[in-house]
C-alpha cells in the first residue's frame, strides 16, 4: 500500500515540475513579445495621427 502511494506522489511531483517549467517558458516568451510590440509602438508614435 505504501509503495503505491509513493508511486502516485512521485508521478504527481513530476507532473507539477513539468507544468511549472512549461508555464515559466510561456510567461517569459509572452513577456518578451509584449516588450517588443510596446517598443515598436513607441518608435512609431510620431507617425500616428488622430
Amino acid at each position: 500500500m505504501e509503495e503505491k502511494t509513493y508511486k502516485i506522489m512521485s508521478g504527481s511531483g513530476a507532473a507539477n515540475i513539468s507544468i511549472g517549467v512549461v508555464l515559466l517558458v510561456v510567461g517569459i516568451c509572452s513577456g518578451v513579445l509584449l516588450i517588443i510590440s510596446g517598443a515598436k509602438l513607441l518608435s512609431g508614435k510620431s507617425k500616428i495621427i488622430f
